[in-house]
């Protein structure tokens, strides 16, 4: 089974690069597990409604292009869903009953185009709080572990 997660920019802080490090090869024993870092586009300081229009449009050819025909698409995005880490863990599990893909995906700075969103099949949300990018991939491979760990039965613990 294959977990991807397609984000949109880069992480630059090592801090952040550790800690996602530690569950990527933490989720090794449960999938082949992979972050795909897409460029993020350049946004003028005061961008008109046509130019997020283009960076968004632009972020979400580069996504699609990078998504499987039959991958299941699940797109974090502030209207998303909300769901608990069991919840989480269950939807998880069944996903990866009809599909040998799942894959998350992290907009940019404006979020994610329109596109991206109806090729989804699931809209999650991390909550009704707003997280910075490099923190919300951290929360988001977290949970991804944390769901691993809740469907084999297994304590999770520090």
């Amino acid at each position: 089974m294959n977990v991807n997660v397609i984000a949109v920019g880069k992480i630059k802080e090592d801090y952040f690069i550790r800690a996602i490090a530690e569950y990527e090869k933490r989720l090794r024993r449960f999938c082949s597990f992979n972050i795909i870092e897409l460029p993020d586009r350049k946004i003028p300081d005061d961008p008109t409604p046509g130019q997020e229009r283009e960076v968004l449009d632009a972020e979400g050819a580069e996504i699609l292009r990078r998504l499987g025909k039959n991958d299941y698409v699940i797109a974090l995005c502030v209207e998303g869903k909300e769901l608990s880490s069991e919840e989480w863990a269950a939807k998880t599990a069944g996903v990866l009953r009809t599909h040998s893909t799942l894959t998350y995906i992290i907009g940019g700075s404006l979020g994610l185009s329109p596109t991206v969103k109806e090729r989804a099949d699931l809209r999650l949300s991390l909550g009704r709080v707003t997280l910075p990018h490099r923190l919300a991939r951290l929360v988001l491979t977290e949970q991804i572990y944390r769901g691993f760990k809740i469907n084999a039965n297994e304590a999770y613990h520090k």
